[in-house]
């Protein structure tokens, strides 16, 4: 049996929480040691580093060992390609989630030269959720992974070309070629692009929180609230809109749903305002913000309790939910296109019917998309339907030559 990599730091520690998000990213399977209650893994830490507490200290199966690494210096370690074989493509995509594979798969299908960009780990946020109870073709469920892995392995199959943690900084081109540009330096060109980045679910940054996303601590009730049948509490952090709608939804899988507000009101529409006053299974705090998330003391990592800070009395209040939902706001993950194609007052992508953004030949999909629904399924929609948009699109540009030959 090969032994799992082993990450040595503490909960406080930034690079340590930067690491292994990145290995969970990459869906890298590691064991955690805090050297704050593992009076070994300090010594392990010191031997490896003259003597030093550097952290974190991350031993591989071979042996061998990196201290306070980067993401590429990770990267390059555990064996990620990070070099596209060409600079020339039929079609570059970029994001690796649901919506990018499936164009991939589509595209290549058509013998397509296509190449797939992520900055993370293929799969998204699919890739990252514990279970999928609510896509089709799956009646008892599918693990998030296991979901993300079968896609990657069929785009593999017609041959799309992957790059993971890869960034893209730009992308710009004319009526002909498109040009997009990396971390790394490289310059990759197209013909036709797909923006399919999706959006990060804002987090609270509490202590905690990091080590609990998908043990208690979640972004989507409607893939994990079933999770939860009757148990008897569940908290919702977030007054908006989604909170609220997030909230009501769950109610029909537990006792009682706290809602928790930061502010001194909620921020959703009257009629989900006045359906949450409502309903006998709710209740809200409003002027309470989790200040720590801790695990369960039998070890089993799942959460445990959530800490609230009263703002306007200063006092603490310590609740045991089964699990908490986070709806306090999504960032679309559009910084790198800011300025070269038309976003929405969100800073979502705009597009037309045909998926095409307003830069010409460049298309997108998925969550990053102004209009989208945020589900796994509507994703791979778009993910066809713009394969679709960037063939018409591809054969107008060939038509061109024709005419002008």
């Amino acid at each position: 049996m090969v032994e799992p990599i082993k990450v040595y730091g503490a909960s406080w520690c930034p690079d340590c929480r930067r690491a292994k998000r990145f290995l969970g990213d990459q869906r890298v399977p590691f064991e955690w040691h805090d050297i704050e209650v593992d009076p070994d893994g300090v010594k392990i830490v010191q031997e490896r580093n003259n003597g030093n507490n550097v952290i974190p200290t991350i031993i591989f199966p071979d042996g061998s060992h990196l201290a306070e690494p980067s993401n590429e210096e990770l990267a390059e370690k555990i064996g990620l390609e990070r070099m596209a074989m060409m600079h020339m493509y039929d079609v570059i995509i970029i994001g690796g989630g649901p919506a990018g594979l499936t164009t991939s798969i589509y595209a290549a299908r058509e013998s397509l030269q296509t190449l797939v960009i992520d900055s993370k780990g293929l799969g998204g946020q699919a890739g990252v959720t514990e279970r999928l109870d609510n896509y089709p073709g799956f009646p008892d469920g599918i693990g998030g992974a296991e979901l993300a892995d079968r896609i990657v392995l069929q785009a593999q199959r017609y041959g799309v070309e992957m790059l993971q943690a890869v960034s893209v900084t730009s992308i710009t081109g004319d009526h002909e070629e498109i040009d997009v540009e990396t971390a790394t330096g490289d310059h990759y060109h197209s013909r036709a692009a797909l923006i399919a980045t999706g959006s990060s679910y804002r987090r609270t940054e509490a202590p905690g929180e990091e080590d609990l996303i998908g043990a208690g601590i979640h972004f989507c009730a409607t893939c994990d609230g079933p999770f939860y049948k009757d148990a008897k509490e569940l908290l919702v952090l977030g007054g908006g809109n989604s909170g609220l709608e997030e909230g009501l939804f769950l109610t029909q899988f537990v006792d009682k749903v706290t809602i928790v507000e930061r502010g001194d009101r909620l921020r959703a529409n009257k009629l989900l305002q006045d359906k949450v006053m409502m309903h006998k299974q709710m209740e809200v705090l409003l002027n309470h913000q989790v200040v720590e998330f801790r695990p369960k003391d039998d070890g089993s990592g799942k959460l445990g309790s959530v800490i609230l800070k009263d703002a306007t009395t200063g006092e603490t209040t310590e609740l045991h939910p089964a699990g908490c939902f986070v709806f306090i706001g999504l960032d679309p993950n559009t910084e790198f296109i800011k300025g070269q194609v038309d976003l929405d007052d969100r800073g979502l992508i705009s597009t037309n019917m045909g998926l095409m953004t307003s830069m010409s030949g460049v298309f997108a999909a998925g969550d990053v998309r102004s209009g989208s629904t945020k589900q796994l399924a509507s994703a791979v929609g778009e993910g066809a339907a713009a394969a679709i948009g960037i063939r018409q699109y591809l054969e107008s540009l060939e038509d061109m030559v024709v005419h002008n030959m």
